[in-house]
Formats: structure tokens, sequence, C-alpha cells
């Protein structure tokens, strides 16, 4: 099913684009530079550095798959007269499932097959903390609303409309929530602000049974302080789709920790999310290349 699908995703371009990949475009860069007028990203690349950006005269659009594109230089590209466009939205349900599973999967111990001990934590009733409350966000606290948790969240502004969907409360400041919550779940953009947003400080103020979930960004959190926490019992454990890098140095000590869980950063690898997401990015493309308001441009700040 997976190569089928493969398929049908890259036709999906094909129909619209005549495409290149970046290997063939290394083959040959003098051939093919004049020609591109669109970058189709999934995931961090060397086709965003500025000496290959600025050798593409006809470049038009970056389109990334995904919402974070911490990985692309905005002002710079914005000064080639390219625009960024992203797939907010779209990966919002599949983030928060990944989400819900950690979670989950980490407070019943569902993938622990080492300990005898598999009394784990209830998630019914237990306060959930969510750091950062968009798309993503929103959608985690429904999920949360639904196994009848406390719902806490910190953001940079508050919403009265979320709060009532979903029950949660909000927190005039971070700390508050961190002392508070049973997990800590962070769904935040990496931007300048959020890098190292939970360190060592952030970490002692969490309960000793308290979980951290991470389906941001690895760079969110410190990642030596986490260790840190984890092998002194500052807090009970942490459930991981992101690390940096990303995938970990076989022998990096996370991976050694038995109160770890780590996913491969799979949180929008799902056949529906993937398949809408080339579809967005395409619709992107398209409106950029012919002049027309961009669905989903993002402005370098």
């Amino acid at each position: 099913i997976e190569h089928t699908y493969l398929k049908e995703l890259s036709d999906l371009l094909k129909q619209n684009f005549h495409t290149i990949s970046y290997r063939e475009f290394l083959q040959n860069p003098a051939l093919h530079a004049p020609k591109i007028q669109a970058i189709f990203m999934w995931a961090p690349s060397s086709a965003a550095e500025p000496s290959l950006l600025r050798s593409l005269p006809s470049l038009k659009v970056i389109a990334n798959g995904g919402v974070g594109v911490d990985h692309l230089d905005l002002p710079f590209i914005a000064s080639l007269g390219v625009k960024v466009t992203n797939t907010p939205g779209v990966v919002s349900n599949a983030t928060a499932d990944i989400g819900m599973g950690l979670l989950l999967a980490s407070a019943r111990k569902i993938t622990n097959n080492l300990s005898s001990n598999l009394m784990g934590f209830e998630v019914t009733g237990s306060t959930l903390g969510i750091i950062g409350m968009g798309h993503i966000g929103y959608k985690i606290a429904q999920r949360g609303k639904g196994f009848e948790m406390k719902i806490l969240y910190y953001n940079r502004s508050r919403s009265d409309e979320d709060e009532r969907a979903v029950g949660a409360t909000y927190c005039e400041n971070m700390d508050d929530l961190l002392r508070r919550s049973d997990f800590v779940m962070l769904a935040v953009n990496l931007t300048p602000e959020t890098t190292g947003l939970i360190g060592q400080r952030e970490l002692s103020l969490m309960k000793p049974t308290a979980t951290l979930v991470n389906v941001s960004r690895g760079l969110v959190v410190d990642q030596d302080a986490l260790v840190k926490a984890l092998q002194s019992g500052t807090i009970h454990a942490a459930a991981l789709d992101v690390t940096h890098p990303e995938p970990l140095p076989r022998d990096h000590p996370l991976l050694g920790l038995p109160n770890v869980l780590i996913t491969p950063h799979v949180g929008t690898d799902t056949y529906q999310t993937t398949r809408r997401m080339v579809e967005v990015v395409v619709e992107n493309a398209q409106a950029a290349l012919n002049g027309l308001p961009i669905p989903n441009e993002v402005k370098s700040q």
C-alpha cells in the first residue's frame, strides 16, 4: 500500500508541474537552475541554503509541507522576492493524535516491555497543561476534554472562545502551569523566543510525578537538562515526537532511559494528512506562480 500511495502523491505533483528531485538537480545544476520556479519541501533540506537559492533566477515560491518554517531564513528568502507557504490546519488532527497517543502510552507504560512494574498513572481526571494554544494545542485540548482531564493552557494571547469550547483555564504565567500539571504538552512553533523554553529551571518546577510531552520541535527543550531531570527523578517521564538532532545519535543518553518514549517525528505521518498536505502544497504553489492570492503565505516578521 505504501509504494502505491507514494506514487499517487508523486503523480499529484506531476499532474500540475514538471518535477525533478533534489538528487537529479545536483547531478546537473547548470541545466536545471534557470527553469526552477517552485521548491517543494517536506523537511529541513540543503535545498534551502542561501547559495543554492541565489542560483535559481526563476524561483517564485518555496512551498513547505507542514506548519513549521523554522528551517527557512524568511527575511533572506523575502529579499529574493520569493514567497514561502505552509500547510497550517491540515496537520492539526494528526499531530494532536500523536500527542495524546504519546501521553497515553507513557502514562500506562504501553510500550514498556523491560519492566515487571506496569503500574501507571491515571489519565482520566488528571491535569493537562498545554503550552501553545494554536490549531494543534486546541485539538489536543479537545481530546483531553474527552478524557475528562482538567485543562490548563499558556499562550501569548488568551482566547475566551477556546476556553469555553474545551473548558480550558488560562494561566497568566507558564510557571503556574508547570507547577500544577500532571502532563505538560508542548505545542508551540519554534521561534527565538521558544528556543530552550523548557530548561533546568522549568523542569524543576514540574511535579516529580509529571510527564513532559513534546510534539513541537526538539530545540524547544534543553535536552541536556531533560536528561538530568529524568535521571534524577525531577520529573517522572518524557514522551517525545521531536528531538534535536533527528534522529538522535545511537549513543544519546535519552535513548537509554527507561522513562523516555520517543517516536521519530511522525506527527503528520498518516495517509489522509499527507495526501491533504500535498494537495495544499500544490494549491499554494499554483497561486504563487499565477500571481493569485496565496491561501497559506508565511510572511517574514
